[in-house]
């Protein structure tokens, strides 16, 4: 990768395309502060060591490898929660990459350029992503100051309650296709009392975390009705459920 290459990818802005008009959790994004030179001088060295791509979006910094091809195996990404919020990713990096190539890194920032405590990688195999799950939480980054990992749940699955009990799943499907994207399937529940009528709720799978984010986001109470009705969405399973020692970070160090 060349110099101006990574320059390139540095400066890259926030977007405000209307299809990423959100971070990936479906939350709103952080309109950021230009990156400070030292940051950068930072962020521009690991590119260079590493090859790898960097683009700043949406709350976050996202690092891809290109010299890694083919799609992660399932379940490949780890949370990493209680970073030193001075911390940037030349620090962090060389820990990750110690258990294996990192297929992606997502380090998530908050107004100022900071970041906000936990950071996302993904690996190519679930062997290297349990290798540095083991490796990574309780790990001591600094004097005093242990990581918490644990493993990332990739939900593609949404609740929709609230759905006329007279709908088939064929008119679901494109009701759901009209109002959001990427759905790739509708699930849905006879009634125990007549099963010519569904349970008034379904479950609409879509074709990865982002979209189904999205989706949420979009579906929420208030937002958006369905033929006139108001309805409820949640993620169809319980999202991961990260230990508050894993989340918090311990503010007199800060």
């Amino acid at each position: 990768m060349t110099t101006t290459d990574v320059k390139a990818d540095i400066s890259s802005t926030t977007s405000m395309s209307l299809n990423s008009a959100g971070s990936d959790d479906g939350s709103e994004p952080a309109v950021q502060h230009p990156m400070n030179p030292r940051v950068e001088a930072k962020i521009k060295a690991l590119c260079q060591r590493t090859g790898l791509v960097m683009k700043q979006e949406n709350g976050q910094r996202k690092y891809t490898n290109p010299a890694l091809t083919g799609k992660p195996e399932k379940g490949t990404e780890i949370f990493i929660g209680k970073l030193p919020r001075d911390l940037f990713e030349d620090e962090l990096y060389p820990v990750l990459e110690s258990y294996g190539p990192v297929f992606e890194l997502r380090m998530m920032l908050d107004f100022n350029g900071n970041n906000r405590g936990f950071c996302f990688v993904t690996y190519q195999t679930r062997n290297e992503s349990q290798a540095a799950l083991k490796g990574i939480n309780n790990f001591e980054i600094r004097k005093g100051r242990l990581l918490g990992a644990c493993q990332s749940v990739d939900n593609c699955r949404l609740f929709v309650g609230g759905i006329p009990k007279s709908k088939k799943r064929d008119e679901i499907m494109e009701e759901m296709k009209k109002v959001t994207e990427g759905v790739v399937d509708v699930i849905v529940y006879p009634s125990a009392a007549d099963k010519s009528k569904n349970r008034g709720f379904s479950f609409v799978e879509y074709k990865d975390h982002k979209a189904a984010a999205m989706a949420r986001r979009k579906l929420m109470p208030g937002r958006i009705q369905l033929w006139g009705h108001q309805i409820a969405v949640d993620w169809a399973e319980p999202e991961i459920e990260v230990e508050e020692s894993v989340m918090k970070f311990d503010a007199s160090h800060e």
